[in-house]
């Protein structure tokens, strides 16, 4: 098999326009969560987010691109942008034949969605845009992706909840890793804060009114965000061969399924996720000194991931550190996992573990290292990313210092 790296990243979220912007955030601890600005946004129960602020599409992209971009796609591109300028890539020839683009989303289009339902439920307007369709289709950012960057290889999108990131990340890891192609585009992206999209969320009532507080006993529910995150996985002979700054490497991945509830939890199912990440990764649980959790902020979640962590690590669990970036960020739902492993990429490379901001108050059933408030410095050899969805769907990615 072959080895896969990383040598391009890019982001947009609610912490930053870039890679540095955002680490720079991390590395602070800055909280990206704030009161939401959009239109009936006084209609909601729910008024906080982790909202993109100053970002003018007009400024990126021309009209005929704006009649087919819905905001995910936007966020998309600029971060594609970013990571495949960094890798210093340009594909032609063969590698362009060969190279592909996965990525994850979960909500598609959904401020086209809530505009068009608008304009013909509540206006009454009997016409839509003719470009309505290929605007709010979930693998929309993909297709666009393949078409600006000349990515003629396997090119798909995957729709797994909160999962989709690492699930996309995954598949494009395992087209590397088996020769399929040398290089893929992969990550996530979504933006889902608008009326209807917020709306909907309520009606779960797991979101929090006023802050994402991860492991803190007082957590009383998740907060959405959006943006993306992108980023270029290349197979090391190829990355070396060209002379390539590498950013870490993926070592394993593993996936399962709760087969239990379709919101609910299951510790067992997230266990076997972890360990088999492990077993790919062929690495020891005490060879890992990193987790960027799930971690929601909800009751629920929290402690059924701390529970599996601890089930799988054994002793080592009480020296790992554990950390969730949502506090700051926010749920990019199935974005999250992409922007999230920026923070594992930093572990690796830099040495310094971003925070779980908000914490208050221990839990006994979150009794971890959670890096509580303030960023560490660390040398990390190995780090997990997890990510545990609706639908009991888990993906946990393993990476390791170059």
């Amino acid at each position: 098999m072959k080895r896969v790296v990383i040598t391009g990243a890019g982001t947009i979220n609610a912490l930053g326009h870039s890679v540095p912007a955002t680490l720079e955030a991390m590395r602070e601890g800055r909280c990206g969560i704030g009161d939401l600005e959009f239109r009936d946004v006084e209609r909601l129960a729910i008024r906080i987010g982790g909202q993109v602020r100053g970002f003018e599409a007009e400024g990126r992209f021309n009209r005929q691109q704006m009649s087919l971009y819905d905001r995910f796609t936007q966020f998309t591109l600029t971060a594609a942008k970013e990571a495949i300028e960094q890798s210093g890539l340009e594909f032609h020839g063969e590698l362009s034949a060969k190279a592909g683009v996965v990525l994850g989303n979960s909500g598609g289009g959904m401020q086209t969605l809530d505009e068009n339902y608008r304009s013909v439920y509540e206006d009454g307007k009997n016409r839509v845009h003719p470009f309505v369709v290929p605007k709010l289709m979930n693998n929309a950012a993909a297709g666009h992706v393949s078409m600006q960057f000349n990515l003629k290889g396997p090119s798909f999108t995957v729709s797994t909840a909160c999962a989709s990131s690492n699930h996309a990340m995954a598949q494009a890891f395992q087209m590397v890793r088996s020769g399929m192609s040398p290089v893929m585009i992969t990550g996530g992206s979504e933006s889902m804060l608008c009326f209807g999209g917020v709306k909907a969320w309520e009606g779960l009532r797991v979101m929090s009114k006023d802050a994402c507080r991860p492991f803190s006993a007082n957590r009383n529910g998740m907060v959405q965000g959006e943006g993306a995150g992108v980023f270029v996985f290349e197979e090391y002979d190829h990355a070396k061969a060209r002379g390539a700054e590498i950013l870490c490497e993926v070592i394993g991945f593993a996936m399962s399924s709760d087969a239990a509830d379709i919101v609910m939890p299951s510790k067992q199912g997230a266990a076997r996720a972890i360990a088999g990440a492990l077993q790919d990764a062929r690495v020891g649980a005490s060879e890992v000194g990193y987790i960027n959790a799930h971690g929601t902020g909800t009751a629920a979640n929290d402690k059924t991931e701390c529970a599996a962590v601890a089930d799988v690590f054994g002793p080592h669990a009480d020296s790992l550190m554990i950390s969730s970036t949502k506090s700051m960020h926010g749920h990019l739902i199935g974005g999250t996992g992409a922007v999230e492993l920026l923070a594992c990429i930093m572990a690796l490379r830099d040495g310094v573990i971003a925070p779980t901001i908000g914490y208050e108050e221990p839990d006994p059933e979150c009794a971890l290292d959670v890096v509580p408030n303030e960023a560490r410095e660390a040398r990390v050899e190995v780090a997990l990313s997890n990510a545990f969805a609706f639908g009991g769907l888990n993906a946990v990615l393993a990476l390791r210092r170059v």
